[in-house]
């Protein structure tokens, strides 16, 4: 018997996140421990006459391909998949592993050098929704794998990451749509700032998002979501910052980031575990060192992590300042094919400026 979860869920994606329509083309890529939620968002997929595609991913192929693919094969992009974020009208990722760790031990080098294949993918993806040509959402399917990396029970993870998207509720839509209105008074002052100075141990940053908007995240592009964000002025940031978390890219972990910017660049990085994975993906191209995101967590029904960026950025009380690509729909011009987001926890004393006025502390805003 499906958990009722799993059905809610996939109509709330389909009708709420995606807005399908009838003659939609809709593209579902996941993992096969995904399943279960693939069956039901492709059922609601076609009771709303959309034209579902689904690309599932056998566990493990990842694997096989970076360990026994020449440089030829892990450059090479086929030309349908080109065409497929070129012309597809929405599309849905669903993440889940079995296994979170299978890329542990692949040669960093040989995974940016994939990163740099997909440069043309992640080019159009990113302007297609910044355009709002393409409806796309990220979404979680609670696996076994993903439980242990956050030290839960399967049980335990499913009811974390559907209490987070608060799925139990009898209308979760409605819920979303109170956190819209909330996020939106925010998102309306912070567009009449400009310059930023972010506070917090080891951290010291400012920039600035002059001519750029903020992003109202109400469970339309991520799910669950809860977060702000905007895309700094490329050159803006200087500073250094001590990310609090592991930071999660690619299958690798990396722990206790620390990067110093000068006018937007990063010119220092190091890191306790992961340094060579680190610098590696900081030179995947040339934009790759640069700010695409700078971001505020609003979702306080999250506050543990759980090795799981989807929800680890939303915890209530953090920030995440992602290096790579910017974001488009707020004026982001940074080019790249990785968008990394880290995080840095503001609970304790951390504090936000707005033009000289504190507008953030301990986790909390002050406006």
């Amino acid at each position: 018997m499906t958990d009722i979860r799993i059905s809610k869920l996939a109509k709330l994606l389909v009708n709420y996140s995606l807005r399908l329509k009838k003659g939609d083309t809709f593209m579902i890529q996941s993992k096969t421990a995904c399943a279960p939620l693939v069956k039901e968002v492709y059922k609601e997929a076609l009771i709303a006459g959309a034209h579902p595609m689904v690309f599932t991913n056998l566990e493990d192929l990842n694997e096989i391909f970076y360990k026994y693919g020449s440089d030829e094969q892990l450059s090479y992009v086929a030309p349908y998949s080109i065409d497929l974020i070129k012309n597809v009208d929405a599309f849905l990722s669903i993440w889940g592993e079995y296994n979170t760790k299978s890329l542990t031990n692949i040669d960093p080098a040989r995974m940016k050098i994939r990163s740099q294949a997909l440069g043309e993918y992640n080019k159009i993806y990113m302007e297609r929704i910044g355009n709002g040509s393409l409806r796309w959402c990220g979404t979680e399917f609670p696996t076994n794998g993903c439980a242990m990396d956050a030290e839960m029970s399967l049980s335990e993870y499913e009811d974390f990451v559907y209490g987070a998207g608060h799925i139990d509720a009898d209308d979760p839509v409605a819920h979303w749509k109170k956190v819209h209105d909330e996020q939106e008074r925010l998102v309306e002052i912070l567009n009449t700032k400009s310059e930023f100075e972010v506070i917090s141990k080891d951290t010291h940053l400012k920039l600035s998002t002059k001519g750029r908007t903020w992003e109202n995240c109400d469970g339309r592009v991520n799910f669950p979501d809860g977060e702000i964000f905007t895309s700094p002025v490329e050159e803006s940031i200087n500073g250094y910052i001590r990310y609090t978390y592991p930071a999660i890219y690619g299958g690798r972990e990396v722990e206790d980031i620390r990067l110093t910017f000068k006018d937007g660049k990063v010119v220092d990085a190091k890191a306790s575990k992961g340094e060579d994975y680190l610098l590696q993906m900081l030179d995947v191209d040339k934009g790759s060192r640069y700010v695409g995101e700078f971001a505020i967590g609003t979702n306080y029904d999250i506050q543990r992590f759980t090795k799981n960026i989807l929800f680890d950025e939303k915890i209530g009380g953090t920030i995440h300042i992602a290096i790579g690509a910017g974001m488009i729909e707020c004026g982001g011009k940074n080019i790249s094919s990785i968008h990394w987001d880290m995080i840095c926890d503001m609970k304790d004393g951390g504090e936000i400026f707005a033009d000289g006025e504190l507008i953030y502390k301990d986790g909390k805003f002050t406006i």
